[in-house]
């Protein structure tokens, strides 16, 4: 018997047998290793998401794991091959797909939100999906990959080059995993973060972190720049404030990245738009070449993954790991633990 975990109404999961079924054509079977809990499942867990999530859901898309099961129709694969996955389906046919932006198809399946997820003993995905790992990088680490790609897309779309002054509003785990990108790019960052815990990572990390509770940012950037402002900032708060921050630290033909998901609509100074001829462009989720990069960033520890990682759970603790990181307090990523005794080790 196989276990899931499943979000059945809000701030409701449990731990549940799941059907084990051979892969079709084109499919292949995967025993996920580990899987981090992230702000879209919390998102899920709070119910906010209910209009698109069907529940009984089982959650998660940052994984990695190894393949057990392949399909008909399926090259290039075998039992026992470490991967992660790139957790998109497009339909190849809508305005989007056509115009090569595959990655936010109009009519996407995001694996793990809009079709069964990654929190469970035995995960079929679509072969396309697979995305190889080095054998040296362990498996714990290696379900970072996902926000990585993440931090790359992002960093990419911001169109950060050597040299560049960057600002990073909020020091989540994306918001690290984008200054430590920024930084591999040639940039300079800083981090704003209101969380002393966060702080201190960012800091262990080699990162020069703000408090905006306690100092003038803008002021800061103002002086770090040479009075020139930031040429980017990324607003990964998913506050009113972040946003704020964000568009004054900005200097002139400064580029603004849009990273978090704001549930309602903000006020935006439009003005500062105007004066200094500003670009705001959004970001979201990554292409191929994105998860391939991020694949070389953590297996050369450009990232350093476990330093990012919590803790870790087995999965009949995932109900409680979800509550932990609703709490706060001083955690960045959790991982949830898939493996059991008939699988053996999985690193």
């Amino acid at each position: 018997m196989t276990l899931a975990v499943r979000y059945t109404a809000a701030r409701t999961l449990d731990t549940a047998p799941a059907r084990s079924v051979p892969p079709g054509p084109g499919k292949v079977e995967l025993a996920p290793a580990f899987v981090g809990i992230c702000g879209t499942d919390l998102h899920i867990f709070h119910g906010d998401m209910d209009a698109r999530v069907s529940a009984p859901a089982v959650l998660g898309h940052e994984m990695s794991g190894r393949v057990v099961r392949v399909g008909p129709d399926v090259e290039g694969w075998q039992t026992g091959d470490a991967v992660t996955v790139m957790p998109l389906r497009w339909d190849d046919t809508c305005p989007a797909c056509r115009k090569g932006h595959q990655h936010i198809c109009q009519h996407l399946d995001f694996i793990g939100i809009d079709s069964p997820g990654a929190m469970q003993q035995r995960w079929i995905v679509p072969a396309s999906t697979l995305i190889r790992l080095p054998d040296s990088l362990p498996l714990d680490r290696a379900a970072l990959v996902e926000p990585t790609a993440v931090a790359v897309h992002d960093v990419g779309r911001a169109g950060v080059a050597e040299g560049e002054k960057v600002v990073v509003v909020g020091g989540g785990p994306v918001g690290i995993l984008i200054a430590l990108v920024a930084r591999a790019s040639g940039a300079e960052v800083r981090v704003v973060e209101l969380s002393a815990h966060r702080r201190l990572l960012a800091g262990e990390l080699g990162l020069t972190a703000w408090n905006p509770a306690e100092v003038d940012v803008p002021e800061l950037v103002r002086q770090w720049s040479g009075d020139a402002g930031a040429d980017v900032a990324f607003e990964v708060s998913g506050a009113a404030g972040g946003v704020d921050t964000a568009v004054d630290v900005l200097g002139v033909r400064g580029r603004l990245c849009l990273v978090a998901i704001h549930p309602r609509p903000r006020e935006v100074n439009l003005h500062r738009f105007f004066w200094r001829e500003l670009t705001l462009v959004g970001a979201r989720l990554y292409d191929h070449s994105d998860f391939e990069r991020a694949v070389a960033l953590v297996a050369d520890g450009t990232i350093p993954a476990e330093r990012l990682i919590s803790k870790v759970v087995p999965l009949t603790q995932a109900p409680a790991a979800f509550e932990a990181l609703e709490g706060g307090g001083d955690v960045m990523k959790i991982l949830v633990d898939c493996t059991d005794d008939s699988q053996g080790a999985t690193q």
